[in-house]
């Protein structure tokens, strides 16, 4: 256990040798599907006691967790620790050997086992993160988009992943930031699924409203972990952070200071330069490996500071649904490369605005029996009314 913000390093794969490696040995055990699969994987529940035997050695682990009041805001903050026993004269070796190879063995049953985590801070506990595990089936090869521009996006977000060596070499954080922009429902939610899918990066749903002040935010990007996207969604309803960076008001007739006002109905007091800072301060480099998501409908509402290249490195459209968009949703929905409806839905495609999510509802079989053609003319129909309202 350690009293910084951010977890010790080997602390998870020194909790995941004893805990699977000797969990025959324990009286309480907790049974957990691995990746969604039926087999059962047996540890060891808190508080639990085991044995390991290492060169004549025996070596008792006891895990536990403590609980920590924070008086000021009432809340209650988790830690959990494992302790280890042993004879005084096997000191220098458990230390400098037997530790070493359980941290081996521990992150060889974490590659093993390991289940991606969808992570939150809006829950029981709003200034940690709480998680389950994410199971979004999206990939780029589902999403509405042009094959060019999907193309591109995979291209850069894999180069990110492997240019590690250059961001050290460059003396850069190994971070990226992206800015998702465009109308309600044209896949901006569905883009960061298919993100996380393709890097196989842990996804963490930043909810800024649960945040208290700027010092729980720190505390939060400290707990976050390599291979991990930190999502910010709707940046532009997210406390009063739209605009020019805020100043201290003044009147016009007294030139009287008047202090910016809170946000009333979350009680938050983040602030734009402590989300800034977040992005790309000194903070910024406690982890390596992560990629920073923001999302708006409104791209022109956020303040130059946030959406300037280095915090946001790549913005990306989404925009109404294409006809090649289309042909992927087809594809997806009702096996189709090619009908003779085709032609027209490409008409009209051109001469109206139609969001992908629509597309998608009206291409989806309301029975068993509906057939693809009843599928389309629901599209065709869809998109003749969408022309009347222009």
């Amino acid at each position: 256990m350690s009293n910084n913000l951010k977890p010790h390093d080997a602390y998870a794969a020194v909790e995941a040798c004893p805990s699977v490696h000797l969990a025959k040995e324990a009286n309480r055990l907790r049974a957990e599907t691995v990746n969604g699969g039926s087999k059962l994987v047996l540890s060891t529940d808190e508080h639990e006691r085991v044995t390991d035997e290492f060169r004549r050695a025996k070596i008792q682990w006891i895990s536990g967790k403590l609980v920590q009041r924070e008086s000021k805001y009432l809340l209650e903050l988790e830690r959990k620790y494992c302790k280890l026993m042993f004879n005084k004269k096997y000191r220098e070796m458990v230390t400098d050997i037997y530790l070493e190879q359980a941290i081996k063995v521990g992150k060889e049953i974490q590659m093993r086992s390991r289940k991606r985590k969808l992570y939150t801070n809006n829950g029981h506990s709003k200034t940690t993160w709480n998680h389950i595990i994410f199971e979004h089936p999206a990939t780029f090869g589902t999403l509405a988009m042009e094959a060019e521009k999907k193309q591109e996006i995979m291209d850069d977000l894999l180069l990110f992943r492997d240019s590690k060596d250059f961001y050290a070499r460059i003396g850069k954080v190994w971070k990226r930031g992206y800015l998702l922009y465009g109308p309600p429902g044209t896949g901006k939610s569905t883009m960061i699924a298919a993100m996380a899918n393709l890097l196989d990066y842990d996804v963490c749903d930043l909810e800024l409203t649960s945040v208290r002040d700027n010092i729980e935010l720190r505390r939060l990007l400290g707990e976050t972990l390599s291979k991990s996207i930190i999502v910010i969604e709707d940046i532009d309803c997210s406390l009063d952070l739209t605009g020019q960076r805020k100043k201290k008001e003044k009147t016009a007739k007294t030139n009287k200071e008047v202090p910016p006002k809170d946000t009333e109905e979350s009680g938050s007091r983040v602030t734009l330069s402590g989300l800034l800072n977040f992005i790309d301060g000194l903070w910024s480099a406690c982890s390596g490996e992560r990629i920073i998501v923001f999302t708006t409908n409104y791209v022109d509402k956020l303040d130059p500071a946030l959406t300037r290249r280095g915090r946001t490195d790549k913005h990306i459209e989404l925009s109404y649904c294409s006809f090649d968009g289309f042909k992927v949703l087809a594809k997806n929905y009702l096996s189709l490369d090619t009908h003779p409806l085709f032609e027209s839905i490409e008409i009209l495609m051109t001469e109206t605005k139609i969001i992908p999510a629509e597309v998608a509802e009206n291409l989806m079989p309301s029975s068993l029996k509906e057939d693809a053609k009843k599928c389309l003319l629901k599209l065709v129909e869809a998109l003749k009314q969408a022309k009347q309202l222009m």
